[in-house]
């Protein structure tokens, strides 16, 4: 049956806060996803060299790990709520249809990018074009695209749950294809490269990188540059607290944490694995990475398989990306039910799909994206936590009963307008985000202060704190028996031989995977038989886990009965 209970409205129960394994699981199938193929290939045009890719990645995506971990999820844990509906405490309705519709429109975009992503590798089954201008040339690709459509937005419809679960079948799988996909193309590029025949340590493999991965040029891009775009390619996810979407769901603001699995092997190690195959595919096909799109790299490197992973890269990302757009939509009417809201949402995602223009400048609009709504979090967060702390009253235009909060649309547009004047005097837009948030905090705490947040509004504001009071202990008393119940082995589910049978036959197709992959690399079987191989065990994968999930579904349901008739927490 399809569980659509997502508390678009109200905070989330207790009972639905969800594992770490989710969370895990859905950062890691999320941004080890389309995008990577993309963004991985094009660092390889940006003419900054092997030690400024690695160093720039690794602070940027620590940056981007710490603003999850310390901004955006313990806001989310704190309130249980959609950014949408906090932002309506805050803003008022009329605030929430601005941000909803520029926020919805946005991530449509981007899962329809995602999309195209996933159309790229099924068209090279049909042996259609690539796609590499802004418009379809293809009535056979829009056909592709829909039908991928369909699928992704059969998935989100389905809510929370059955996205992490996509993803936890997906991510470790994905993972690994990236890497596959770097160790067969590697002695294509040590082969090319006079003076070395393997690759025995770490100076070696710079020289190759610095030959045909990330060759250093003339170009205004830098070491700088790299860690400001990993930092702010999701910004509007964690800067601008998109995820609250996502993380009000944890049992614990430290499952923020649990987003490095998204930044440092997606965002890092994929990017770099991606670089690698771009490179490699493009000396095989003799032609430069610019002309390529993912299914084209992934074929290359992969085979079948490559085409597979492709395609599931671009669903993990606009599974979670259509299911938060369709969020943003459903808040400007409460009355509309979120499910047919993701449908809608889907269809216009779709259609977007079929239109390759946002997918040919992916790294500039993720910037322009995450700019747009990150002035919004800076306000979020001044009122959250600078408010307290300053006398000023948290909430003070929802005690006023506004219907629009103008100072906090006056932040927003002047600190876009900001922002736009900083980028004309030669700031690049990677480096916009820090005054554009600085600023915003900032302007919104003067407005506010002379808009009413300076008033007193203690008896409203006691009762709201009351009742907030009353549900934080009773999240925290139902968390503390669950502990005790597993503590005391109550509860522990104890899994069928099949369940135990279809998991260990998963773990055994992974390393038939990586096993292949290593073989290919050391040359015992070459790099043809590699590809027409990998199919196989990759397939026995995804029967395999797909079996362990549903098993460990329908024992953690028939557990979770017996739970409720005994009065017990339920573990599911």
């Amino acid at each position: 049956m399809m569980s659509t209970q997502e508390f678009e409205r109200e905070p989330v129960r207790p009972e639905k806060l969800q594992p770490a394994r989710n969370f895990a699981a859905s950062y890691a199938g999320e941004h080890v996803a389309g995008t990577e193929f993309v963004i991985g290939a094009m660092f390889v045009t940006w003419g900054v060299g092997t030690g400024d890719i690695l160093t720039g990645l690794l602070l940027g995506n620590l940056l981007a790990v710490l603003s999850w971990a310390l901004i955006c999820a313990p806001i989310a844990a704190d309130t249980r709520l959609t950014l949408y509906a906090y932002l309506e405490k805050i803003g008022g309705p009329g605030t929430v249809k601005i941000y909803s519709v520029v926020n919805g429109i946005l991530f449509c975009i981007l899962a329809g990018a995602m999309i195209t992503v996933s159309a790229s590798a099924v068209r090279i089954l049909f042996d259609l074009p690539s796609q590499v201008h802004w418009y379809p040339t293809s009535v056979g690709f829009v056909l592709v695209a829909l039908l991928v459509g369909i699928v992704v937005v059969a998935i989100a419809m389905r809510g929370f749950r059955r996205v992490a679960q996509f993803a936890e079948v997906c991510a470790p799988w994905m993972i690994l294809m990236f890497l596959a996909g770097s160790l067969s193309m590697l002695p294509v590029l040590v082969g090319a490269t006079p003076g070395i025949s393997s690759i025995e340590n770490f100076s070696q493999f710079k020289a190759i990188a610095d030959t045909y991965i990330w060759v250093e040029g003339e170009s205004e891009m830098g070491m700088w540059h790299v860690a400001a775009f990993a930092w702010i390619c999701n910004l509007s996810m964690h800067g601008g607290l998109s995820d609250m979407t996502v993380l009000r769901f944890a049992r614990k603001k430290q499952y923020g944490y649990f987003s490095a699995f998204g930044m440092f092997v997606g965002h890092f190690l994929a990017w770099i694995w991606a670089g690698i195959m771009g490179a490699g595919a493009a000396l095989l096909m003799k032609t430069t990475v610019t002309e390529l799109d993912p299914g084209a790299v992934a074929f290359q490197a992969l085979g079948a398989a490559g085409i597979l992973a492709v395609i599931i890269a671009g669903w993990t990302t606009s599974n979670p990306t259509i299911y938060r757009a369709g969020l943003a939509f459903q808040s400007i009417n409460p009355s509309w039910n979120r499910t047919k809201v993701t449908a809608v949402v889907g269809a216009v995602t779709t259609a977007i799909a079929c239109f390759p223009f946002v997918f040919s400048k992916l790294m500039d609009f993720v910037g322009l994206m995450g700019l747009l709504l990150s002035p919004v979090g800076a306000i979020i967060v001044t009122e959250h936590w600078v408010f307290p702390k300053i006398g000023k009253t948290r909430y003070w235009a929802h005690y006023k009963k506004l219907t629009t909060n103008i100072a906090a649309i006056f932040t927003w547009m002047s600190a876009l307008l900001i922002a736009f004047v900083l980028n004309q005097l030669g700031l690049h837009l990677f480096f916009l985000l820090i005054p554009t948030w600085i600023s915003a905090m900032l302007i919104y705490t003067v407005m506010a202060s002379r808009m009413g947040a300076a008033g007193d509004y203690r008896e409203q504001a006691a009762i709201d704190t009351a009742a907030e009071e009353k549900r934080k202990n009773e999240e925290k008393r139902y968390l503390q028996e669950l502990a005790d119940s597993k503590f005391k082995g109550h509860g522990n589910i104890q899994p069928s031989i099949f369940m135990n049978m279809w998991g260990a036959l998963s773990l055994v197709s992974l390393g038939a995977c990586l096993l292949l992959a290593v073989l290919a690399y050391v040359g015992i079987i070459t790099l043809d038989e590699f590809r027409n191989v990998l199919i196989w065990p990759t397939l026995l994968y995804f029967v395999s886990a797909t079996r362990w999930v549903i098993y460990r579904e329908s024992t953690q349901e028939s557990h979770s009965s017996v739970n409720v008739a005994g009065d017990t927490p339920d573990l599911a």
